[in-house]
C-alpha cells in the first residue's frame, strides 16, 4: 500500500465523510435561511475562499475557449441542479433517508461512464454495488417493503441523484485537463450567477428579515467550506485517478456516515435495521474495490 493510494482513496473517504455531515449542516441552517438561501451563501463564501486561495498558490488556470462550454454544463449538472434537488428534497425527507437516495448513484454510474468513456467494471465492482444498494433498501424500507416519505420529496432527492451522474460526465472530461481548485472555484462561481435571479424572486424578503444564530452561521461556513469546496476537490481529485465508476461507488457510505452524524446531532433514530444496513453497504464498498474483472475471469 503506497502513499499515492492512501491519498487517493483517502481523499475520496474525506469528500464523503464532509458530504455526509452536510445532509445534518443544512437541517440545522434550515431552521433560519430557505434552501436558495442557503445553496448561495455556501456558494459565495465558497468561491471567495477558493479563489483567494487559488490566486495566492498561483494555482487558477485559464479556461480554453473550447472548454467553457462544458464549464457552463459542469455547474449547471452541479451545483444548480443538484442542489434544486437536494435542497428543496431535504425540506420533506429526513437527513438519513435523503443521504440514501442519494448513495444509489453508484447504481446508474457504471451505465453511464460505459457509453461516454468505456469505463469497464469489475465482476466484484458489480456484486459490491449490488450488495451496497441491498444494504441501501435495508435502510429505507420497512418490514413490509413500504417507503414511508414525501413522494415528492423522494423525486427532488432522484433529481440531485440524475445531475451527479451528469456532473461526473462532464468532470471526468475536464479533470484530465485542469487542476480541482481551478473546476470548483469557476463552477461555484457560475452556480451563483444561475441562482441569483430565484434568490431575489422568491427569497430576498426572507433573508433580509432573517436572525440566523451563532450554531446557524457555524454550521453554514461548515457547508460552505467543507462540503462545498474541500469535499469536490477531493472528489475531483479521486475521479480522475481511479474513474467515475469506483469513485461514485463510495457514495454508498454517504448514508452510513449521515446516520451516524444524524443520531448524536439531530437525534434521528439509529435502530436495528439501519445498524444492519450499514453494515451491508460497508461490506459491498470493500467488495467494489477489488480488481478481478469479467476479463480475468474468461481467461481462467
Amino acid at each position: 500500500m503506497n502513499k499515492k493510494f492512501l491519498l487517493i482513496y483517502g481523499s475520496i473517504i474525506l469528500s464523503m465523510l464532509f458530504w455526509s455531515f452536510s445532509f445534518v449542516w443544512v437541517k440545522i441552517v434550515y431552521t433560519v435561511y430557505n434552501p436558495i438561501t442557503t445553496v448561495i451563501l455556501r456558494l459565495i463564501i465558497s468561491s471567495s475562499l477558493l479563489f483567494l486561495i487559488g490566486k495566492g498558490l498561483n494555482r487558477i488556470q485559464k479556461i480554453d475557449k473550447k472548454d467553457r462550454t462544458q464549464l457552463m454544463l459542469l455547474a449547471f449538472f452541479e451545483p444548480f441542479l443538484y442542489f434544486m434537488g437536494e435542497s428543496f428534497g431535504l425540506k420533506f425527507v429526513s437527513s438519513t433517508l435523503g443521504a440514501v437516495i442519494i448513495s444509489t448513484i453508484p447504481l446508474f454510474s457504471p451505465v453511464a461512464a460505459y457509453f461516454f468513456h468505456r469505463e469497464k467494471i469489475g465482476i466484484m465492482g458489480v456484486v459490491g454495488i449490488l450488495i451496497s444498494i441491498l444494504g441501501v433498501a435495508v435502510i429505507i424500507f420497512n418490514r413490509d417493503f413500504n417507503l414511508i416519505a414525501s413522494p415528492l420529496g423522494v423525486a427532488l432527492m432522484f433529481l440531485a441523484v440524475g445531475s451527479a451522474i451528469a456532473y461526473s460526465i462532464v468532470l471526468k472530461n475536464l479533470a484530465a485537463k485542469y487542476n480541482p481548485i481551478t473546476l470548483i472555484s469557476y463552477q461555484n462561481l457560475i452556480g451563483i450567477v444561475l441562482f441569483l435571479p430565484l434568490f431575489f424572486i422568491f427569497e430576498f424578503q426572507d433573508f433580509i428579515h432573517a436572525k440566523p444564530t451563532i450554531d446557524v452561521l457555524i454550521s453554514l461556513f461548515e457547508l460552505a467550506i467543507f462540503a462545498s469546496s474541500l469535499a469536490f476537490i477531493f472528489f475531483t481529485y479521486g475521479l480522475n485517478h481511479i474513474g467515475i465508476t469506483k469513485t461514485n461507488t463510495f457514495i454508498n457510505a454517504i448514508p452510513v456516515f449521515t446516520a451516524i452524524f444524524a443520531f448524536f446531532v439531530l437525534d434521528e433514530i439509529l435502530n436495528f435495521q439501519k445498524i444492519t444496513g450499514i453494515a451491508i453497504v460497508i461490506s459491498g464498498l470493500f467488495l467494489s474495490q477489488t480488481k478481478l474483472n469479467f476479463l480475468k475471469v474468461r481467461k481462467k
